[in-house]
């Protein structure tokens, strides 16, 4: 934290000695790189354009994804992109083809090294022609033989001769949309979504992939992986479950306006409820609640409420209730979120405050509710539109079975 301090109170102080007009930076195509640990780079494009009243905007591209980033703001050479949804922001200095700083996140106390370069258009570069093609379904195991070893399922699609795109799975949610290349026998993938900073470096055969997980520059992984066509995950509703001796789901905490609010409210009264244990900071989280506040406007039914759970990494209460009014402004979330935790996203520690439920695997976990109040699911992580197929599937899942309890 203190470094984030002082490189803020840096530029601060060297923008503030300057009198200087803005240099303009360069509309189109550039290339983002964040350091990483073991010298590694994670790469990714965005496009820089302006907006009638002048303003400039991002678009950031992973794979299919597109993030619209319309929060930057300048002070003589000094910049800062401020990430949708997410606390994450860009802060740095300036020319016309080129921003050099850092990607912070101040509530998990993290920076790391930040250049982007005009006119660079490639995400990866290809040294040698492909000698494989990775495309297909890939059982994979993350930290093998280990005590904190868990499994996930690669889905790859190679086009293009080189570039690849996918996604892994896991027992708590995806990887989101992963895009990069094969050059020669190694397989380079990376996402920057304003969260998630993650690169994936493996070596390729014909039926194996042995590589490194990077997350930021606090942690990296081994993995391992096989090609299996038929592999599935366990069932993400059989993972969490009410513990026995204990009836039904309950809780009450307070919203932005310090309203406490309980199962028990006449707002849930006879009514279908989907209970949302999510965080501002979570990816899965952000794509779980993207798809319930369309659900929402498309399925409106006075029988049906959503209520979420807000466990935040914000050190304040004061913190929190930002991130969570920001959230909900930029998503427009017009059901209640409330504040369940601030100063950690510990698992553990917001399994005590659900003391009924036998653990918490995941953000996103979510709970279903009849109109009696009984739980009748429970579903860990989410698989977001990165997962293709399997989003398609759960969409409708989704609404048969909401609409069963509906008709209940």
């Amino acid at each position: 934290m203190k470094k984030i301090a002082l490189l803020i109170a840096l530029f601060l102080i060297i923008t503030s000695c300057k009198n200087l007009e803005s240099p303009s930076l360069k509309e189109g195509i550039w290339l983002g790189e964040i350091k990483l640990m073991d010298n590694q780079t994670l790469p990714f494009n965005f496009k820089i354009s302006k907006s009638a009243q002048g303003d400039y905007i991002m678009e950031s591209f992973n794979a299919e994804e597109v993030l619209f980033i319309d929060e930057i703001t300048t002070n003589n050479d000094s910049i800062m992109i401020k990430m949708p949804a997410f606390e994450g922001y860009i802060y740095g200095v300036f020319s016309e083809s080129e921003i050099i700083g850092d990607f912070i996140q101040e509530s998990m106390d993290r920076s790391v090294s930040f250049k982007a370069t005009y006119g660079i258009e490639k995400r990866f570069d290809v040294k040698v022609s492909p000698e494989l093609n990775v495309s297909g379904v890939w059982e994979s195991e993350f930290s093998p033989n280990t005590t904190d070893s868990y499994m996930g399922k690669g889905v790859f699609t190679q086009t293009g001769e080189d570039r690849v795109v996918g996604t892994f799975r896991t027992t708590t949610g995806d990887y989101r949309f992963l895009e990069g290349v094969m050059d020669g026998d190694s397989l380079k993938l990376s996402t920057f979504d304003g969260a998630h900073v993650f690169l994936f470096m493996a070596k390729v055969t014909d039926s194996t992939l042995n590589g490194t997980f990077y997350s930021g520059n606090h942690f990296k992984e081994p993995f391992v992986a096989k090609r299996n066509a038929t592999y599935e995950l366990p069932d993400e509703d059989s993972l969490t479950f009410i513990k026995e001796g204990y009836e039904k789901l309950s809780f009450s905490f307070a919203d932005s306006k310090g309203n406490m609010v309980s199962l028990e409210d006449e707002l849930f009264k006879d009514k279908v409820v989907i209970v949302q244990i999510m965080g501002t900071w979570c990816p899965n989280c952000l794509d779980e609640t993207k798809y319930l506040v369309n659900f929402l406007k498309e399925q409106r039914n006075e029988d049906l409420e959503i209520v979420a759970l807000s466990f935040e990494y914000a050190k304040t209460e004061e913190a929190a209730f930002k991130a969570i009014n920001r959230l909900k402004e930029r998503i427009g979330i017009s059901y209640p979120v409330l504040l369940a935790q601030y100063g950690s996203s510990d698992k553990d520690l917001a399994q005590e405050k659900l003391p009924m439920l036998n653990h918490i695997l995941s953000y996103p976990t979510t709970i279903f509710l009849d109109k009696t109040g009984a739980v009748r699911k429970i579903s860990t992580g989410f698989n977001g539109p990165a997962t293709g197929e399997k989003y398609d599937q759960f969409d409708a899942d989704f609404r048969v079975f909401i609409g069963g309890l509906l008709k209940e």
